[in-house]
């Protein structure tokens, strides 16, 4: 991408995450992230993409503070928002500043009920009480399938309800980044398709996203920006059309060659893909 796409893309907006050539470190010894840097623009939706083991959590997890809970920590760099510092700051006071993490896997109480799951979202509020309660009608009206749940365990929930109620729960913290991690993970097609176009509602709605996906077809399809990682650093990033249409993302990542025809990536040297994409 020719660097006045990107210039033209971020002029006058305000970058309200801006994580600058970190380095995460796993038990004092196994780096993972080698000298990443991304913005993120106030109101956009970025997103991250990448194979399995490029890093995509671990920089989530950077960003929200939940690499302490694992060993992790960043050792090197910046990671502003707002322009504040929150580089190691604790994953509760992040969350205080206006960041939430859903995490793969569809972390919620499944003893608690669908709404005190959502109650439970809104702990770190001290508006009225007033408000918080029209927020969890919103959450409903933006998933009606959690409306008719509302007294149940969330444990028995279906995996696509699941996936609702910990947006939906993030979405009561009232944060001014959402991030997802693999919000797609495991799910029939029409529910993926139902998400992602919550997903775009809540953006429009205000909300500031960053979003982990594997599906790189349909991440692009939702997002302003992109960024590709691979072994723990950013390879390539740009506005979302654009990278959509590079002959190597549609190649390696949308599962199309030159010629229109399918083609697994997985089938080509690693090196290969990383010197004509850092060239």
């Amino acid at each position: 991408m020719a660097q006045s796409d990107k210039e033209k893309f971020f002029q006058g907006l305000n970058i309200i995450l801006d994580v600058s050539n970190i380095e995460v470190v796993y038990n004092e010894v196994i780096l993972v992230l080698k000298g990443l840097s991304l913005q993120v623009p106030e109101g956009k939706i970025v997103t991250l993409l990448g194979s399995n083991g490029a890093g995509k959590s671990t920089t989530l997890k950077s960003i929200s503070g939940l690499l302490k809970s694992e060993d992790g920590e960043v050792t090197d760099g910046k990671i502003e928002f707002n322009k504040q510092e929150i580089k190691n700051s604790y994953a509760e006071e992040i969350v205080r500043q206006g960041i939430f993490q859903v995490m793969e896997g569809r972390r919620i109480f499944k003893e608690l009920t669908v709404d005190e799951n959502l109650t439970a979202g809104s702990y770190i509020r001290k508006d009225s009480s007033s408000n918080i309660k029209a927020d969890r009608e919103h959450v409903y009206e933006l998933f009606p399938a959690l409306k008719r749940r509302i007294n149940m365990r969330a444990g028995y929930l279906s995996g696509g309800e699941q996936q609702m109620l910990a947006i939906g729960r993030a979405l009561m913290a009232k944060p001014r980044l959402l991030m997802l991690d693999e919000p797609s993970l495991g799910l029939a097609p029409l529910l993926v398709r139902e998400i992602f176009e919550t997903i775009k509602q809540i953006n429009k709605e205000g909300t500031t996203i960053l979003l982990v996906e594997q599906n790189a077809n349909l991440a692009l399809s939702v997002a302003d920006y992109g960024y590709i990682m691979e072994s723990g650093k950013v390879v390539l990033d740009g506005p979302a059309e654009i990278l959509k249409n590079n002959d190597d993302v549609k190649e390696f990542y949308l599962g199309f060659s030159e010629g229109g025809d399918k083609k697994s990536y997985k089938n080509v040297k690693h090196y290969k893909r990383r010197k004509r994409w850092l060239s």
